[in-house]
């Protein structure tokens, strides 16, 4: 997630800081300078890593009043490998997928077709909604409309009415004061059942959630001015954990056996269309393990078993 990069730069020193050692002096602008700031290829500058390995001799520029030294240091850098799997939290749910902030990245998106399967956005609770169907909930249906079968026209279970005997297959299963609700294999109800979700296999996906993903893409995007109008340029990076370089260039290149693929792309801006962030995260929960922590929490031990373990007998004097 952090990596250590090292960045070639030529620091200007302004005339108040001359009076300071250099060193110390170069340190205060980089600080400045380069945290909270989005290297293209590179990533979200987090802070400087140690000393300056090299300050080099100072010139000054005609009508500037500063001295201007070329430094090596080294960055602490936020950025992701492909395939990495993170922890965050939901801020916002749209029909197109859902945001996620890290406290000081906000820019990251799961988008639809990266859910867990099945997945549906509500719009009455603007949420999405993760309806997994396991094989055990199939089966109890089988054995539940073969119970329903062996009931007469017109009797009556729990609270609710059998009409029809031939059922064939169980289409909703709610739990009413602890009663089974059995539905008619009528078009009319089949349609009501459809509308109703078994509550055991509904989970929400709540804004303000733990959530767990995994990194699928890292896109960096460049704002320029040209003679068209405003031009952005991204460049996606996907299907590699290997670190790249600011200098190199979108291409696809082979590192210890495995493919870097880099695309780039342009773009025109309107004056009114919103800036594309300068780092974009693309993530996915579709696979078993990610999505909110709570679904994959191990489940918590009852009191009453710790008690029922035997407790060590104690000897006699």
């Amino acid at each position: 997630m952090f990596v250590v990069t090292t960045v070639f730069d030529t620091i200007r020193i302004p005339p108040l800081l001359l009076s300071m050692p250099t060193v110390q002096a170069v340190h205060s602008e980089i600080d400045q300078k380069y945290p909270n700031r989005v290297l293209m290829d590179v990533g979200l500058v987090v802070g400087r890593y140690g000393e300056c390995a090299r300050v080099g001799h100072g010139f000054c520029v005609s009508g500037d009043g500063g001295a201007h030294h070329e430094c090596e240091f080294r960055l602490i850098v936020f950025r992701p490998f492909v395939e990495e799997v993170c922890l965050g939290r939901i801020t916002k749910s749209t029909a197109e997928g859902i945001h996620v902030s890290i406290g000081f990245f906000v820019d990251i998106f799961i988008p639809a077709y990266w859910m867990l399967r099945p997945s549906h956005y509500e719009e009455k609770s603007g949420l999405w909604i993760w309806t997994p169907k396991y094989d055990d909930d199939e089966e109890d249906a089988e054995d539940e409309a073969d119970d329903a079968a062996s009931v007469g026209d017109g009797e009556t279970i729990g609270d609710a009415e059998v009409e029809n005997a031939a059922v064939s297959k169980i289409k909703i299963k709610a739990e009413d004061n602890g009663s089974a609700l059995l539905a008619m294999a009528t078009d009319e109800v089949v349609d009501e059942a459809e509308v109703i979700i078994e509550e055991e296999n509904r989970y929400e996906m709540d804004i303000g959630s733990e959530i767990r993903f995994k990194v699928k893409s890292i896109n960096f995007t460049q704002i320029t001015n040209t003679a068209k109008g405003m031009q952005a340029t991204t460049t996606t990076t996907s299907h590699s954990r290997t670190a790249f370089k600011a200098s190199s260039t979108p291409s696809d290149e082979d590192v210890e056996g495995q493919k870097i693929r880099r695309r780039s792309s342009s773009v025109g801006l309107d004056e009114n269309q919103a800036l594309p962030p300068s780092m974009h995260i693309v993530a996915s929960i579709c696979e078993d393990g990610l999505g909110l922590t709570t679904w994959w929490a191990a489940p918590v031990e009852d009191d009453d078993d710790e008690d029922m373990k035997e407790e060590p007998k104690q000897e006699e004097n």
